[in-house]
């Protein structure tokens, strides 16, 4: 196929059902008040109203809203990222506390520009969040960090609920698809973050409908679980813009169905795949609720020890 001259529909299984409801408006406001960025916004997720208005989840970004990476597949703005906001934490941990949020997922920009990735931003935002919400379950998704362990460990000793990282793309598709990504870079992420925190889970998610085959996309199931990944995503690949990759294929809802109960045949504890879904899609139903509560006692332990 033609990536250049052929144009593949959209089929009607993607159609979107809008939800603008109190929750849905009120965060939206907030967001905006405290000079705040969601990932649900800047990358267009298409269920931005189903999480928003119904599950009461979202997923903010921090370290800015300027990506030093420029993946092909991404809506996320590329340029020169500003300063460091040192406020950003106790203003992310604010919003989730008066939006009464059940699961956050934290995600940020790429921030090669520096040489901690932005792990110290990012751990302080996780623990802020759970000073103000110690039963909010805390999943992140950083950027691979140019793959410096020193870089993971500073995030993982913040310890959060869930530790996701996504792979994107099939190996032969890495260089086209991700910027600076390196497919093996992030399976050695993965597999680092269960060597220091055996039990916190960790997550990776694939977007197919860029070329992959079959065959590639069982492949990236193996390599993740090779790498003890313990949840998978799998969703169909959107274009943002003219400017980004074209969809080659739109998956059908049978065939997602297929590549879900192949991942759970592999061993995965739980695989989300299905047209709409996202790394962050039912995110809150992928925690496991005894740990939240474990860590929210340890948390009050430390604190009375403290003081």
């Amino acid at each position: 196929m033609s990536e250049k001259t052929e144009h593949v529909r959209k089929p009607d299984w993607l159609k979107i059902k809008l939800n603008t409801n109190e929750s849905y408006t009120g965060l939206k406001k907030m967001m905006r008040e405290k000079n705040l960025h969601t990932v649900c916004e800047e990358a267009r997720c298409p269920n931005i109203h189903e999480c928003w208005a119904v599950r009461k989840t979202a997923t903010f970004m921090i370290l800015g809203d300027t990506c030093t990476r420029g993946c092909r597949f991404c809506a996320v703005k590329t340029g020169l990222p500003t300063e460091l906001d040192l406020d950003e934490p106790e203003r992310v941990a604010d919003s989730v506390e008066q939006m009464g949020l059940k699961h956050v997922v934290i995600t940020a920009v790429a921030r090669d520009d520096l040489k901690d990735g932005g792990s110290n931003v990012f751990a302080e935002t996780v623990r802020a969040v759970r000073r103000r919400n110690p039963l909010c379950t805390i999943e992140v998704l950083p950027s691979d960090m140019m793959g410096l362990e020193e870089n993971l460990k500073t995030l993982m000793e913040a310890r959060p609920n869930i530790l996701n990282h996504n792979i994107e793309t099939v190996r032969r598709l890495t260089k086209k698809v991700r910027a600076r990504a390196k497919y093996d870079r992030s399976l050695q992420f993965l597999s680092y973050s269960k060597e220091l925190h055996p039990d916190i889970p960790t997550k990776s998610s694939l977007m197919i409908g860029l070329g992959e085959t079959a065959e590639e996309i069982e492949e990236v199931m193996d390599d993740l679980r090779a790498n003890d990944v313990d949840i998978m995503t799998i969703g169909q690949y959107l274009q943002p813009t003219k400017k980004h990759l074209p969809v080659i294929k739109y998956y059908t809802p049978d065939e997602f169905q297929q590549f879900k109960e192949l991942a759970m045949s592999k061993g995965f504890k739980h695989c989300e795949a299905g047209p709409l879904v996202r790394s962050s899609y039912h995110a809150d139903e992928q925690v496991d609720k005894a740990q939240v509560w474990k860590e929210a006692a340890k948390y009050q332990s430390e604190q009375q020890f403290s003081s």
